[in-house]
């Protein structure tokens, strides 16, 4: 009997599936003729000005242009987006290397490593198990950029490619 049951079951969603869909397609075919697809109503074009376009285009080859040395590591940063401000004169310096001056002067113990957990910020993080990377506890935060100042060179990089005007 129960089993009897589940296939009744089983068979009315079926055919309640088929139901819809059919009364879907009925639904749809009402608004448009037979054979179109759905098409929405309103597309957003963007409206962008050529001239400022061309201006902005150029502003931002020219920032791609210029040549920024790391200080720590005397290293072209070919990179900018991935770029921090160093602590002392706020100039762009190389991630990979505030990791690597991190390591020189922070001691870490087992089961301990450095990340940089975000706002400028990085951490000496403690995991109980080292092979479950998710569950961690912060042991030390390391202020490497200041909060509430932000260089120049990234409030020029983030006003080029801004994509909101």
């Amino acid at each position: 009997m129960e089993k009897r049951h589940g296939k009744n079951r089983r068979r009315n969603w079926n055919e309640q599936k088929k139901s819809n869909n059919n009364n879907n397609n009925n639904r749809n075919s009402g608004n448009q003729n037979e054979g179109q697809k759905n098409t929405p109503k309103f597309k957003f074009v963007p409206q962008e000005n050529p001239e400022l376009a061309a201006k902005k285009a150029k502003a931002i080859q020219e920032f791609k242009a210029r040549e920024n040395i790391c200080p720590l590591c005397s290293q072209a940063i070919t990179d900018m987006s991935s770029a921090i401000a160093e602590k002392s004169s706020g100039k762009p310096v190389h991630f990979e290397c505030v990791m690597a001056r991190l390591s020189e002067t922070e001691k870490v113990g087992q089961n301990e490593k450095i990340a940089y957990i975000g706002q400028g910020r990085f951490g000496i993080l403690y995991f109980e198990n080292p092979r479950d990377q998710r569950h961690f506890t912060i042991k030390k935060i390391i202020d490497w950029e200041e909060k509430d100042k932000k260089p120049e060179w990234r409030e020029e990089m983030s006003g080029l490619y801004s994509q909101v005007e």
